[in-house]
């Protein structure tokens, strides 16, 4: 069973409360504890974007602008993409 967009977006939130981590969460999709939050924004103004993944089955969301809570793990939204730490995998998105 591959879970779904609005189970990936209740995950979220959960991991969202909890940040930086750690998330002792299981991933909707494979059952894993593997799962990460990575914001790509503005460290001045906390507004950017999150992606949220899981490690082991590499699948997961990434959402519009939010607010990033600043205890955050953040990748810099002015540095080109290539030099943007830290690395983000090439996940599948969940539907």
């Amino acid at each position: 069973m591959t879970a779904t967009h609005d189970q990936w977006l209740d995950a979220f939130d959960i991991a969202y409360r909890a940040v930086p981590g750690p998330y002792d969460l299981a991933c909707p999709n494979c059952g894993h504890h593997r799962l990460n939050v990575v914001f790509t924004g503005d460290r001045d103004r906390l507004i950017g974007y999150a992606a949220f993944w899981c490690d082991h089955c590499l699948q997961g969301i990434v959402t519009s602008r939010t607010h990033i809570p600043e205890e955050a793990v953040i990748r810099d939204i002015h540095l080109p993409a290539e030099e943007r730490e830290p690395k983000i995998p090439n996940f599948r998105l969940a539907t």
